[in-house]
Formats: structure tokens, sequence, C-alpha cells
């Protein structure tokens, strides 16, 4: 059975004791509030890391990510952090392939697909993500450029390590814009993904495998989302950055 999955993405935000207060806040309302079997995870800028996984000691379903890990095992990359520092902190989940990182960074599907590897290496679950920017949604060839995101990025990996990896599709346009996927755009292209992993790993695994959705997902519009077949949870921006509203989220899981 796939698991539903809301995850948090704090981006470049908060100081260090403004995140350890927004963690202690989010751990104390999951303990209170998600009666579910949902997981909740946060991804964290990497000052944060070691101390919210304390924080999150004992909260089965509470787990940390990082935003981004280096292909490298270690070396001369000066400002870089790599699987086995992020493991080592009590992370076990990381962020790949985020629009602002393939955009801002350059990140090519080759890279991520070093990227999935040394995660994978090191025990911690990619959440990968893919998605089209606006130009690429109005022209009609969406399809297309998720497909070859999947394909380059992850298609490489054995059945038995597809199965270790989240996938989040991310409309580009929807990304900080205030722009939202509808419900029935978002899970046709859920769908679609879900098609594609099956072609190449079969209908089990695709069936397994957790698909969120990021986009300007908020309190009001989770529920429509998330009651779509194909969409499994979120990966959740600015509303993470309130511990109501990312609870509200995680919460849409409970009934």
């Amino acid at each position: 059975m796939r698991k539903n999955i809301v995850a948090g993405n704090w981006k470049m935000n908060l100081d260090y004791e403004q995140g350890v207060s927004l963690f202690s806040e989010i751990v104390n309302m999951v303990k209170d509030e998600v009666v579910g079997s949902q997981e909740v995870v946060v991804c964290s800028p990497a000052i944060h890391l070691s101390s919210i996984a304390k924080l999150s000691s004992g909260v089965n379903n509470v787990h940390i990510g990082a935003q981004n890990i280096h292909e490298a095992e270690s070396g001369a990359y000066t400002g870089e952090i790599s699987a086995s520092q992020v493991k080592s902190v009590g992370a076990n989940h990381v962020i790949l392939g985020h629009s602002e990182r393939r955009a801002f960074f350059k990140e090519t599907d080759a890279l991520l697909a070093e990227k999935v590897n040394a995660a994978l290496k090191h025990q911690l679950t990619p959440i990968f993500c893919i998605g089209e920017t606006k130009e690429e949604r109005e022209s009609g060839r969406f399809f297309d450029v998720i497909k070859t995101q999947l394909e380059a990025g992850l298609f490489h990996l054995s059945a038995t390590d597809f199965e270790r990896v989240v996938l989040a599709y991310e409309p580009v346009w929807a990304i900080g814009t205030g722009l939202t996927a509808s419900p029935e755009q978002a899970q046709e292209v859920h769908a679609f993904i879900r098609k594609t992993v099956a072609e190449q790993y079969g209908e089990a695994i695709a069936e397994d495998t957790s698909i969120l959705y990021g986009g300007s997902c908020n309190p009001s519009n989770a529920q429509n989302l998330f009651s779509q077949k194909d969409i499994d949870g979120g990966l959740i921006g600015g509303a993470s950055l309130k511990s109501r509203d990312f609870l509200d989220i995680a919460k849409v899981f409970n009934a």
C-alpha cells in the first residue's frame, strides 16, 4: 500500500531559533491531532537538521529531510553537504530535483540521477520533483517533459531501488505564484506519472509509489486535491511555515 505523505519544504527561511520553535509546534500538534497513518516530513535548511531530528525522536510518523545533497561522497566542495552528512544527523529524506534547483542552479537530469544514487546509498528517501513550466504547459509538451525527467533521473534504478523513491509533481507555474492546478489537472498528470512508472516497473510498483502534489497547496484546497485517486499527499512550501496551516493539510488524511 502506498503511503499518504505531507512534506514541508521550508526553503531558505527561518533562523535557527525560529525553525526549532516551529518544528516543536508541529511535533506537538501531530501528537495531538494526527490520527491517521499519514506521514509528516519536514525538510528544513541544514542549520536545523540536527536539532529537529532530536525533537522528532520517538514520534513515528514525523520525519526529517534535507533540501539538497551533493552527489559526491566527500571532498573539496565548499558550501555543499553530502548524503552521509545528512544521514548522520538523523534525517532520512531529501528533496531532489526541485524546480528551483533545476532553474537557479542549472541542475540537469543527469546530475540528479547521481544525487539519487548518493541518497539511496545512504538510506535517504529521495522526494524526487518533476514538473513543467508555464510555457511547456501552454505548448502542450508537458507530458513529454515529465516523462523525460522520469526516464533520465530515475529509470536507471533497479525496481528494488525505485520502490524507495517518493515522487512529487510540481507544476512550476503554480509554485509561489498563488496559482494552483485544478484537482482535475493535477489528477491527469499524476495518473500519467503512475502509468509511466507502470510501463517501466510494472503495475504493482506503480500502485505502491507515493506521488505528491506540490504547487501552492494550502488548507483550503488540500481536501479537493488529496481526494483525487492518484494524489497521495503534498509537498508544501509557504503553508509549511505556519504550524496551523501545515497540520490542517496533514489532517486531511485523518478521516
